[in-house]
């Protein structure tokens, strides 16, 4: 009996059709069931249990991945994955009308709560989430050999890892967000709340006030609510173009995540297949400028610049500071032409759902086309063009009080700054402006270091000490680098706790460190500090009472001290020799006491190329791009 009635006797009803036996799968050179039984037996046994057709085995292969954790982000995750599976699966088959696809089962990475881990040391496998999904999907897309993917997304760290191992398949694929999480409501006050609300009460004095907040920040699920990480990084995978705008914004409970996307989904990645449209296709030097431009206009986590790097260079960009933006342009563009248009947390009133209520990220996009500052004719997903899906979806203009329009903002400049100077020689330092509440009087700040060799001694401070913290304190928080910590934490706990006492008090309390922060973090805070203090970095060498300048009208972090080279000299001999005693590492640094933190240890590469693991520091670039900027098309118009 021929192999494909044997498949259509074991699956207990009539052949659909006869399979080619001479035919060769070309992505994997299988041959077919006769030529090599030994392969082809498990994918039979995968379509039987599956319930699709085994005459399909060796056509392209299609699925559905999620990201997963031990937080409400994730807890959406699973039911959406299976109801985009079981919908891949009803369209799956060999009539004229079906996708004639091999179908895959659903696969899921793992990731921390950045939520329940800030503050501990934990927090140091946050970004290295992002590592562990790349490297997770990577061998799940590479080895599987899928043509074509759906992932459901959610948390900060694994969207980017996901796109990212993507980028590096380059095989048809889409993102959907598992969606943002509802605000929570203060019994009490009526408040809005969110998880930000929780980490700044955590100094308060009244344990039934932290308690209180504690219960009622976070109801239900779904990734944190305000413009932080999670939501900056989705509004720039819908920008950048692998998620459909109306996709990003909508609550994880929000009913079109199951009755409508899920189709969507389908439908357009089955015309990425058919067409031959590829994630490198979409992800361009032009669509990742939109999407950065756009991270600006909506006050966006510091993070970002942290993960852009990465994208590009998994898109094909070898260095994102040279080959698509440098850090000068990247100030122009958010001091002197694009502003503030949303009022959202943690530095504004509002959530990501209120986004959605009055339009969605659709709105902010479409504003920023209409008055040039987006390139609208990139394509994206949907086989539409930026500016073709913005008009597809009927996008209302701003509503003035969630999302302003670009003629009257709700912050006149862009909501990001990269600074340089003698503290920040990698010009790797980033301030959020727009979470900045005082202190920078005509754009300078002044203030004496107060040195903190991590962020334990730091939390302990504000925990047991919170009056020694005085005005204009430039608090420095080093050895929380990629290499240093290792695994470079956020630090949402302390900027919390400062915020809130510099609001109790009055005063100002600046921070700087070569760790990061949360996008829920405010105040002036400046991370991402380079070279860190680990790899010898000027962080490092500075001490209790120097004074720190930042100076916005140059882009600048500096310490006087350390221009006088004798000084400098001298402070680094010391450095040096604590190093040469503790074997090579400085005595502050944290233990790497797992395989995985050792490796983040000996490979993460700096904040400018996007913190991540890679061999030798050595940022590995599959098939470089031309850095050839002569299509690129220009922003056209100034804010006036």
């Amino acid at each position: 009996m021929p192999s494909w009635k044997i498949c259509a006797a074991i699956r207990g009803r009539p052949p659909l059709r006869p399979v080619d036996e001479e035919e060769i799968m070309t992505k994997s050179n299988i041959v077919l069931i006769d030529r090599h039984p030994g392969r082809s037996a498990q994918t039979i046994g995968v379509a039987n249990e599956l319930g699709t057709d085994p005459a399909l085995i060796h056509e392209p292969s299609v699925g559905v991945v999620g990201t997963k954790g031990d937080s409400q982000c994730y807890l959406g995750v699973a039911h959406k994955v299976d109801v985009i599976h079981e919908h891949l699966k009803s369209r799956i088959g060999a009539a004229n009308d079906q996708l004639k696809y091999r179908l895959v089962q659903p696969e899921f990475t793992i990731a921390t709560s950045d939520g329940i881990r800030n503050g501990t040391r934990e927090m140091r496998y946050s970004l290295l989430g992002r590592e562990v999904t790349h490297d997770a999907l990577c061998e799940h897309l590479e080895a599987s050999g899928l043509a074509g993917t759906i992932a459901v997304v959610a948390c900060d760290k694994p969207p980017v890892g996901a796109l990212a191992a993507i980028l590096e398949h380059n095989e048809p694929a889409i993102i959907m967000s598992d969606g943002t999480i509802r605000p929570g409501r203060d019994p009490e006050t009526g408040e809005s709340l969110d998880i930000v609300s929780a980490y700044q009460v955590a100094g308060n004095e009244d344990p039934d006030l932290r308690f209180r907040i504690a219960c009622n920040a976070c109801p239900g699920i779904g990734s944190c609510g305000g413009m932080f990480t999670y939501n900056t990084m989705q509004t720039f995978i819908g920008v950048v173009g692998l998620q459909p705008l109306h996709m990003v914004a909508p609550a994880s409970d929000d009913p079109r995540r199951l009755n409508e996307f899920p189709v969507e989904l389908v439908d357009h990645l089955a015309n990425m297949m058919e067409t031959g449209l590829k994630p490198r296709d979409i992800v361009s030097r032009d669509s990742i400028r939109n999407a950065v431009i756009v991270a600006m206009a909506v006050g966006g986590s510091t993070n970002v610049v942290l993960h852009t790097p990465e994208i590009a260079r998994a898109a094909g960009f070898e260095d994102f500071w040279r080959d698509v933006m440098t850090p000068e342009e990247f100030n122009h563009l958010s001091s002197n032409v694009v502003p503030v248009l949303t009022n959202a947390r943690p530095y504004g009133a509002y959530s990501m759902v209120d986004i959605d209520r009055v339009g969605g990220v659709q709105v902010i996009v479409r504003e920023l086309l209409e008055t040039g500052l987006l390139n609208g004719d990139v394509i994206t997903c949907t086989g539409r063009t930026l500016g073709e899906q913005v008009a597809d979806l009927n996008t209302p203009e701003p509503d003035g009080d969630v999302i302003y329009p670009v003629q009257a903002p709700y912050k006149l400049t862009g909501g990001l700054r990269v600074l340089g100077g003698n503290l920040s020689p990698d010009f790797s330092a980033i301030l959020k402006l727009a979470g900045v509440e005082g202190g920078l009087e005509d754009n300078y700040f002044r203030g004496n270091a107060r040195i903190f060799e991590g962020e334990a001694d730091l939390l302990t401070a504000l925990d047991k000490n919170p009056g020694s913290f005085q005005d204009h304190d430039m608090v420095i928080v080093r050895y929380e680098g990629p290499s240093g910590a290792p695994g470079m934490p956020e630090m949402l706990d302390p900027t919390s706790r400062i915020t809130a006492l510099c609001r109790e008090r009055d005063i100002v309390i600046a921070l700087m460190t070569d760790a990061r922060f949360s996008g829920g973090s405010v105040g002036l805070v400046i991370g991402h500090v380079g070279p860190e203090a680990a790899l010898g970095g000027p962080i490092a060498l500075l001490q209790d009472g120097d004074q720190i300048i930042v100076d916005l009208n140059r882009n600048e972090l500096n310490c006087p001290t350390l221009d006088d080279s004798t000084i400098r000299e001298a402070r680094m001999a010391s450095w040096k020799n604590a190093v040469a005693d503790n074997s090579g590492t400085h005595p502050n640094c944290g233990t790497a006491d797992t395989r995985l933190l050792h490796r983040a240890r000996h490979t993460a590469v700096p904040a400018t190329r996007g913190g991540g693991l890679h061999p030798n520091r050595e940022v590995w670039v599959r098939e470089p791009r031309n850095a050839d900027i002569s299509g690129f098309r220009p922003i056209n118009r100034h804010r006036p």
